[in-house]
């Protein structure tokens, strides 16, 4: 059982930047992998970015280049930073402790980018 808090939400215009935090209650190389997901209104919950417990990293086609996933072990916790936000990036932010399926949820934190 892993218990996971975001934060860092806001509210941003196009072309800023924001940064994400996800803690974790427990050492997060105890979990095989540590995900942000978004959900955009009207669309479907999609995949952000993923950090696995060995450090590598993969992301989203839309964010690749803009968006990078990183941890801090000692803090149990997962960072995304988020540069050249796009109003398309609009969504509720939630971090994922395991997989999508089986993994356990955050409550999500509001981004909203203005253009």
């Amino acid at each position: 059982q892993v218990r996971v808090v975001e934060s860092g939400g806001g509210l941003v215009q196009a072309g800023g930047s924001l940064r994400l935090s996800c803690v974790a209650s427990r050492s997060i190389l105890s979990i095989n992998a540590m995900g942000w997901y978004r959900r955009a209104p009207g669309k479907q919950r999609e995949l952000v970015a993923r950090i696995i417990r060995g450090g590598n990293t993969n992301y989203a086609d839309s964010v690749k280049g803009r968006f990078t996933i990183s941890r801090d072990i000692a803090k149990n916790t997962v960072y995304l930073q988020m540069n050249s936000l796009k109003p398309e990036d609009t969504a509720v932010y939630y971090c994922n402790a395991g997989t999508e399926v089986t993994g356990y949820w955050g409550q999500g934190t509001q981004v909203t980018v203005s253009s």
